[in-house]
């Protein structure tokens, strides 16, 4: 395998040479979960799923996804509800895990939440402060950017920069201005914890450095997530985890992709122009979102307009009509021991050439509806297939998808009133989580819900 990667440490493509390769170790971040999935968060699972199946085709890979299930925006939404942070923080994440089942991501071998690490946190700042990388001040523990000379490496920008233009918090208890925090103080009846430095709760750099080396070790071969999180959040992570190493080298390769405008805009609330994925997956499949995300190069960005969805419609309706032609029936459920196109391979080892890897498979498709030879038609037909399994595409029954699709009806009347009773019958228990949860799958199949003192009915809306 000769897979070769752009690494943001170096700005270069460099050839993939793992530590281990008996053990190769990938960590992505992964959600918070304080509120729906909108596409952009769609864009960086969807991107590593794609290179974990290339990673397994040669290697055994550990693969991580945080679940950062505290921070501020979790407490301030939790509180606003009146609810516990884990009601809020379960209620949203079974929901992103219901949007990455649509788009066909594979679950990581190991998801950390990070309540579920604090100890870890803590020994982790315990050595930073021992080794005088951090320092407490005010129920604080920050990490003491000066003392770390890389800082700065992964981002491109030297440390006076980043002191003048970071957006930090300015307080009189910081060293530097440009010090950030491992540890701090929360209210008493607030959400936190007891440690050395008072109760508190840890910052958000910190979380990810402790899971990594909880789960993975102290070099990891991969450390993936959005361009928007090279700095701060992973300069911080590769600082504090550095220094708490005794300067051994934390990431290999550093890979990031890029980001998501829609309509030629940034995305955001102000706007009011955030897409939802919960949303867009009811305008289309599951399948037509993930070669949406896929047409452009990971490391570009994005733009979603309205004809991303309709355009990936059609591709996977040119391919799956070849399939279909070429008499290949069923959904295929794991990866298949039909050998994938070199083409679409070396594509895909080529930096993650998504764009490239799907015009090998539009080639394929295009041939297979040139062979007259019924059995070379289907040959060529279970080699595409085998190819899309890469991409997480292709791999539903042909049939059914010019079905299910298109058409709500699939969902016949005894399964959407199986349905409603289970919803209603999870209100009456008082789990409005999972209540919401049918609601939503409802609404995806085309299925609105209409809730009376008389109980609850239902119509189609398409």
């Amino acid at each position: 395998m000769a897979l070769i990667l752009h690494n943001t440490l170096t700005r270069q493509r460099e050839l993939f040479e793992p530590e281990n390769p008996e053990r190769v170790t990938m960590y992505v971040c992964g959600p918070t979960v304080y509120n729906f999935a909108h596409i952009g968060n769609a864009r960086p699972p969807v991107v590593f799923d794609v290179l974990a199946r290339l990673l397994r085709r040669t290697y055994q890979l550990i693969y991580v996804r945080n679940v950062t299930d505290v921070d501020d925006k979790i407490n301030a939404a939790a509180e606003n509800e009146g609810i516990e942070i884990n009601e809020l923080t379960s209620r949203y994440l079974a929901a992103y895990h219901e949007d990455m089942a649509f788009l066909g991501v594979f679950p990581p071998d190991i998801e950390p939440k990070v309540t579920e690490h604090i100890p870890e946190i803590i020994s982790l700042i315990e050595r930073l402060i021992k080794t005088d990388h951090a320092y407490v001040a005010e129920g604080h523990a920050l990490f003491s950017v000066t003392s770390f000379e890389s800082y700065g490496a992964l981002s491109g920008r030297d440390q006076e920069e980043l002191i003048a233009g970071a957006r930090v918090e300015i307080a009189p208890y910081k060293q530097n201005p440009s010090d950030f925090v491992l540890w701090k103080p929360s209210h008493k009846n607030g959400v936190g914890w007891a440690s050395p430095w008072g109760y508190g709760r840890p910052g958000w750099h910190v979380e990810c450095s402790a899971m990594v080396e909880a789960h993975l070790g102290e070099t990891i071969d991969i450390h993936g997530g959005g361009l928007d999180l090279v700095f701060p959040h992973h300069e911080n992570e590769a600082a504090q985890s550095t220094c708490a190493h005794g300067g051994q080298e934390y990431c290999r390769y550093w890979v990031h992709n890029g980001l998501i405008n829609v309509e030629s805009e940034k995305m955001s609330k102000s706007l009011g122009n955030v897409l939802l994925l919960k949303d867009l997956l009811m305008e289309a499949p599951g399948e037509v979102v993930r070669l949406g995300l896929l047409t452009a190069h990971y490391r570009q960005p994005l733009d979603w307009s309205s004809e991303v969805l309709v355009d990936a419609q059609q591709k996977l309706d040119r391919m799956y009509g070849a399939l279909r032609e070429a008499g290949i029936s069923g959904a295929q459920l794991s990866q298949s021991n039909v050998l994938p196109p070199l083409t679409v391979v070396e594509a895909l080892e080529d930096d993650l050439n998504t764009p490239k890897a799907l015009a090998e498979l539009f080639n394929l498709a295009r041939e297979i509806n040139r062979e007259a030879d019924a059995k070379k038609r289907q040959k060529l037909a279970e080699v595409m297939r085998a190819g899309g399994w890469f991409l997480g595409l292709l791999q539903a029954d042909p049939e059914l998808w010019f079905i299910e699709a298109r058409s709500s009806d699939v969902l016949d009347e005894q399964a959407i009133n199986s349905l409603v009773s289970n919803r209603e019958s999870a209100r009456k228990a008082g789990n409005f989580s999972e209540a919401d949860l049918i609601r939503d799958e409802l609404r995806r199949k085309g299925i609105t819900i209409e809730d009376s003192s008389k109980g609850s009915r239902w119509r189609r809306t398409r």
